[in-house]
């Protein structure tokens, strides 16, 4: 007969294990503002993209790249530029740019200086489609989101997440830099 004999958890791990911290709990302060900004970013882009959809027939990701790309100096930017403002992988925006291409909005043009690139540049008919569907998702963004941060902290928190990208872009200096506002990228 084989005798087999158990070992405490904690003994059966290799020894890094060892030095194992434990895992947050749900009321740790240090989580409290980063899973309320988690949760209340995905309520309201799920809601601006049901807006923008059911009204303009456009997702939050292509009205994202259309106001990234006027805002952008000449009306475009470079793919790789696109991606990292849009938030998406390389794929992920290159089939993005095939929609709006598909659809007129914007145009693909070789970079001159780089054979393998390219830019996504914005035509008139997404310029168009971008006044369009402007006010849908100005108005979603005052309901769903401004509406329920007191006027006065609007500023702080605005502050406080340029805060937060300036120092991860002075950590990195990677990432792009903010956009104007939609406003200003709609004037003609």
């Amino acid at each position: 007969m084989t005798e087999t004999t158990t070992r405490p958890r904690d003994e059966a791990r290799p020894a890094a294990a060892a030095t194992h911290v434990a895992a947050p709990r749900p009321d740790d302060p240090r989580l409290r503002a980063w899973v309320a900004f988690l949760r209340a970013h995905a309520a309201v882009s799920r809601r601006l993209e049901a807006e923008l959809a059911a009204e303009r027939g456009l997702s939050l990701a292509e009205y994202d790249a259309l106001v990234q790309l006027a805002v952008a100096d000449d009306r475009r930017l470079r793919m790789s530029e696109l991606a990292d403002r849009v938030v998406l992988s390389r794929s992920g925006i290159s089939r993005l740019v095939d929609r709006l291409v598909a659809d007129g909005l914007v145009t693909r043009r070789a970079c001159p200086n780089d054979a393998r690139g390219s830019w996504a540049e914005l035509t008139p008919a997404g310029i168009d489609r971008l006044r369009d569907a402007a006010p849908v998702h100005l108005r979603g963004v005052e309901a769903h989101f401004l509406a329920h941060i007191a006027e006065g902290d609007r500023d702080a928190l605005a502050r406080s997440l340029e805060a937060v990208l300036a120092g991860l872009a002075a950590a990195a200096d990677e990432l792009p830099p903010a956009c104007t506002t939609v406003a200003e990228a709609l004037e003609p």
